[in-house]
Parts: structure tokens; C-alpha cells; sequence
């Protein structure tokens, strides 16, 4: 079985990647701009003995994503797994927020996800079998100061989820959303120590998750052990809400 992982050249994505290559998916490692990333990402995935190849393409472009969907479909078989990983923020408070940076956030973070499910569910529904996990963030669920684009963004996440949930429950594909909280990633790096040690102070097991743990969340919500499981927003943050 063939699955894609947008985004996976670092990070959740390739977490993931890897994770569901030892489940036995051959894996689609979709990047933008890191090509060696992506290849060390394919390697992983290789080395527990199944098909792994790199596919360049800005997700939010959906001309870009039909001729990736084609190139995955011809080197590897037609996607059975779409996990939508893709994000990026540019934050700023909203009375400074510009267009451009509301835009740009949701394009990648909320239309990429129409233009891969688009370009993958229907032969999901031919085969009447699929799995898509969406990734969103605690900050679709909570908000967040100075993310008016991505909060938004990340909220839209879980409300495509749950509406494209109803329409596919009759094909045998499920739709689930997993939101994130503080994860140690290149983003969450670059946060400043005094919001790092404030943010700890939220959550509940005094620790930043590992993107390991996302990738396992998401490799159940695909397994057996999920199939009645559809429309679900399942929250990984150490109990950042409690």
C-alpha cells in the first residue's frame, strides 16, 4: 500500500514517513525546496525494506500537486494513504497582519489539504478503502496571539475533516485530524527560551512532545485498530488544555 506524507522531509512528516514505512506502506516523501532532506528521509524509509521515492511540489499549488499525484501513481501505484502534513506560519498581531501573510498561512496550511484529498480520494473510493489524517495544531483548537492566519487556518483543518468524514464514511475511507501541541521541531527551535519556559508552564507533563509521538498517533488513526474511527480531532499536547 502507497502512502503520502506531504511535508516530510523533516519534522512530523518525516517522523511519520518513517513510521509508516515499518508498518510496511511504501512511502511518497513529498518536499518543497530541501531535496537532500527528502532523500535522507526516503533512505529511512528504505531501510525497513520498502519502496520510498521523493516527489518536489508546493502543495498549495494544485496544478503542482495533479503532476505529483501522476508521478507517484506511475512509480509507485495510486495513494491508499494521504497524510497532509504540509504547514507554515508567519505570524504578526492582526492589526499588523497583512494580506500576503494571512494568504500565504492558508494556502499552505488549509488549500493544500483540499488539493491533495481532491487529487487522492477518488481512487480511495474506487478501491473503497483509504485513510487520510489531517495535521492540525492546538492552536485551531485554542487560538493563539499573533496566529490570527494559522489558528484560523488549523481550525479550518478540523471542520474540513469532520464534513469530508460524512461524505466518505459510506466508501469505507476514513478522515481524522491530529492536533499537536508543542513539538520538538525546527519551528518550535526557534522560539525564544522565555516563551519555551512560559509554554512548559501550560502543559500538564512539564515536557515539548517528540514528533515521534505524532507519527505514532497517526500511524493508529491508519491501522486496523482505527477503522471505526472517522471525523475525530484526537489532541497530542502533554494535556496543554487540562
Amino acid at each position: 500500500m502507497i502512502a503520502l506524507i506531504t511535508g516530510s522531509s523533516r519534522g512530523i512528516g518525516r517522523s511519520t514517513a518513517v513510521e509508516l514505512s515499518a508498518c510496511g506502506f511504501d512511502t511518497a516523501i513529498n518536499y518543497c525546496g530541501n531535496v537532500e532532506a527528502a532523500r535522507q528521509t526516503a533512505e529511512m524509509c528504505r531501510k525497513n525494506g520498502v519502496r520510498s521515492e521523493i516527489f518536489q511540489c508546493d502543495v498549495s499549488c494544485l496544478e503542482q500537486c495533479k503532476k505529483m499525484i501522476d508521478d507517484i501513481t506511475d512509480k509507485l501505484g495510486s495513494v491508499d494513504v494521504a497524510v497532509n502534513n504540509a504547514g507554515a506560519t508567519d505570524d504578526a498581531l492582526f492589526i499588523r497582519m497583512s494580506e500576503e501573510q494571512f494568504d500565504s498561512v492558508y494556502k499552505t496550511n488549509l488549500k493544500s489539504i483540499y488539493n491533495i484529498s481532491k487529487l487522492t480520494v477518488p481512487a480511495m473510493m474506487k478501491k473503497r478503502w483509504g485513510r487520510i489524517v489531517n495535521i492540525s495544531s492546538v492552536a485551531g483548537l485554542y487560538g493563539n496571539i499573533g496566529q490570527v492566519n494559522y489558528s484560523s487556518a488549523k481550525a479550518g483543518i478540523i471542520g474540513f475533516t469532520k464534513a469530508l468524514a460524512k461524505e466518505l464514511g459510506g466508501r469505507g475511507i476514513t478522515v481524522n485530524a491530529i492536533a499537536p501541541g508543542f513539538i520538538e521541531t525546527d519551528m518550535t527551535d526557534g522560539l525564544p527560551d522565555s516563551f519555551k519556559t512560559q509554554a512548559l508552564t501550560q502543559i500538564t507533563l512539564k515536557r515539548f512532545g517528540k514528533s515521534e509521538e505524532i507519527a505514532k498517533t497517526a500511524a493508529f488513526l491508519i491501522s486496523k485498530g482505527a477503522a471505526y474511527i472517522t471525523g475525530q480531532t484526537i489532541e497530542v499536547s502533554g494535556g496543554i488544555s487540562l
